[in-house]
């Protein structure tokens, strides 16, 4: 990863970032998916955000991805889960039928790990990229 500038901060943080979708609910639709990752790019775009590698799976969505240090990272999956869920429910109106209380696409947690000396971050993208294969063969891979 490069080192990256703002007007203020010169830095090189990268982040692992995992969350499921409200319920577990499966998202079936490879539609759906494909756009949820064209909107995580969008946003990312947006705010100035990097996204290094992502995976839009049916049950969860990893993204390893850089962030100026003036955004905590609870607010970075705020934002990306906030917007993702609002365009998307524009787009796809049918994804809000059978919720009682539409309160969101995405769980309300995630997790977060940053990228360091024992898991790198080419560790994380064989590892995102191993599971975009598992996806089509139904296969799992440990992290450790």
């Amino acid at each position: 990863m490069a080192i990256k500038r703002t007007s203020h901060v010169v830095y090189d943080t990268t982040y692992h970032l995992v969350w499921a979708p409200k319920y577990r609910r499966w998202i079936v639709r490879k539609d759906v998916r494909r756009r949820a990752a064209e909107l995580f790019r969008e946003i990312a775009d947006d705010f100035g955000f990097d996204i290094n590698e992502m995976e839009v799976a049916k049950d969860h969505v990893h993204i390893l991805m850089s962030f100026p240090p003036k955004y905590s990272i609870s607010k970075v999956v705020g934002i990306l889960k906030s917007i993702s869920t609002s365009r998307l429910w524009r787009e796809f109106p049918e994804l809000k039928q059978g919720r009682k209380k539409p309160q969101g696409l995405w769980e309300e947690g995630y997790f977060a790990r940053t990228v360091g000396d024992q898991v790198t971050a080419e560790v994380v993208k064989q590892y995102i990229r191993y599971h975009q294969r598992a996806e089509r063969d139904g296969s799992q891979l440990d992290l450790f």
